[in-house]
């Protein structure tokens, strides 16, 4: 609607000059005369015997551009010289509708002197209440519902009354001023939205903070099965999220899409609303239509701090999509090394920690619960020693034994094996596969150089087991840690 009124006002736009083409000179020097207001130019445009009601190709006259560049004196030119008042352009504003949309309230009442038709609506159903609500003039409507007394507080062709136009656009003023009317209501529109939706959808906290003083349809669905906090999120409106979290707002009420404001969150890789979401208790393990949960989403858009945001909030990390894959299985097919390992180093944690359950203190050790990179100082140096291990030492499928006795799953391995940059891959996959392995070791709180040193006899590497015992335990490491 307001791109119908905008077009008034650009005569320099496209669809405008192709409107005036049609206009002979002294018509187009009239219209014009009009949008600025030049009173003489329109009283010698009549004198060469132009039509007063003359219209473009788009069905506007000259009243029609008086009356939407605010040209007072013009509009009482025209209408002084007869210039009819129900002439509607092509998207059904006439000069009544056009007046209350600018709010320009001397213009309406001289336009109601000349007996315009109060009631009129546009092609959308919306009438001079309608316009003025949608545009924030407060003074055309107080004129229209107390001095006029029409009672124009209907709905539109789909169904918003003036108060769901106010609240959409976020009119404070209009809100307020149409409560005091009593013109508040928390119907809903044809596509079932209240105001508040509208609100929400649009990121109005100010008027969201008002509208959620007046009832109890927080949680109430539209059509598509959106409530105004699901709107809210997927808008990326932050402080209404707050405010309806505030007030009690539902977060795991999906749409008929089923795709929750988290999928939406982990999509875009919005990681405040993300963590907003997951603070306020929304269900990490929730499946779209495609089955994908917010981590498959975060792992397929690469958005890395979102997954690890999820992976440390305990999300399923073994869900599968509709093709059968896990989040492990998403990010190895694409190919992102940090998040694959991540995964990996979350799953074989909470693995252990449903294992132990409540037997030990978790984590047992001054290690960081974290399944990021680690580039600690306190591990530099052991890094260091399985960084040599694995692109020295090793032999092709010694990473894969190891792998097997420290209980990595076939999908773990298949995983880190994903990763292929020629014949000597091998080496980068044995480095992956020992980080994930010393992660877990030492949030468990196990001594590294011990299960290190018994994994390597075990698969025949008693020598090499040997050197790296002594290799380590020469170090002065912060961890001092000996084979006992």
């Amino acid at each position: 609607m307001k791109e119908i009124t905008n077009s008034i006002l650009k005569d320099s736009s496209r669809d405008e000059k192709s409107q005036l083409e049609i206009l002979l000179p002294d018509e187009k020097i009239f219209h014009n005369a009009a949008k600025a207001g030049e009173v003489s130019t329109l009283e010698q445009c009549l004198s060469r015997n132009v039509q007063i009601n003359i219209r473009t190709e788009s069905d506007r006259t000259a009243l029609h551009f008086a009356v939407a560049n605010q040209c007072e004196n013009a509009v009482s030119f025209l209408l002084n010289h007869n210039a009819r008042v129900d002439i509607k352009d092509k998207h059904g504003m006439d000069a009544f509708l056009l007046a209350a949309w600018f709010g320009h309230l001397n213009i309406l009442k001289l336009l109601v002197e000349k007996g315009v038709d109060r009631k009129s609506t546009n092609e959308e159903g919306l009438n001079a209440l309608h316009c003025a609500a949608q545009n924030n003039k407060t003074k055309v409507v107080e004129y229209i519902v107390n001095d006029l007394q029409l009672d124009l507080n209907k709905p539109t062709e789909k169904g918003k009354m003036p108060y769901h136009l106010a609240a959409e656009n976020g009119h404070l003023e209009m809100v307020e001023a149409l409560r005091k009317l009593n013109y508040n209501t928390q119907k809903k529109d044809k596509e079932g939205n209240t105001p508040l939706h509208l609100a929400a959808w649009n990121g109005h906290v100010t008027v969201l903070t008002v509208l959620l003083s007046e009832g109890n349809l927080i949680n109430e669905e539209n059509e598509e099965g959106e409530t105004a906090f699901y709107l809210a999120a997927v808008g990326g409106h932050h402080e209404c999220v707050t405010s309806l979290l505030g007030a009690g707002s539902d977060t795991n009420i999906l749409p008929k899409s089923n795709t929750s404001p988290l999928h939406v969150a982990a999509e875009r890789g919005d990681h405040s609303l993300a963590s907003m979401l997951i603070d306020a208790g929304a269900d990490c393990n929730s499946q779209n239509k495609r089955k994908e949960s917010p981590l498959h989403l975060a792992v397929k858009y690469q958005h890395m701090p979102i997954a690890q945001l999820l992976v440390e909030s305990m999300c399923d990390v073994n869900i599968l999509d509709e093709q059968g894959k896990t989040p492990l299985g998403v990010a190895a097919r694409v190919n992102h090394i940090i998040i694959a390992d991540m995964i990996i180093k979350a799953e074989r944690y909470y693995a252990w920690k449903e294992v132990i359950q409540d037997r030990l203190p978790i984590p047992t050790s001054n290690y960081p619960l974290t399944f990021k990179p680690d580039h600690t100082t306190q591990t530099s140096q052991i890094r260091t020693t399985l960084w040599s291990l694995a692109h020295r030492d090793l032999k092709p499928k010694d990473w894969k034994r190891l792998a097997n006795q420290w209980h990595f799953t076939e999908e773990q391995i298949k995983g880190i094996e994903e990763q292929w940059t020629g014949a000597k891959s091998y080496k980068e996959h044995g480095h992956r596969m020992l980080l994930i392995w010393l992660h877990g070791i030492l949030l468990t709180g196990t001594n590294p150089v011990k299960a290190l040193y018994e994994a390597l006899v075990n698969i025949e590497q008693n020598n090499l087991a040997e050197k790296i015992r002594k290799e380590i335990n020469g170090m002065q490491s912060s961890q001092k840690c000996t084979v006992s």
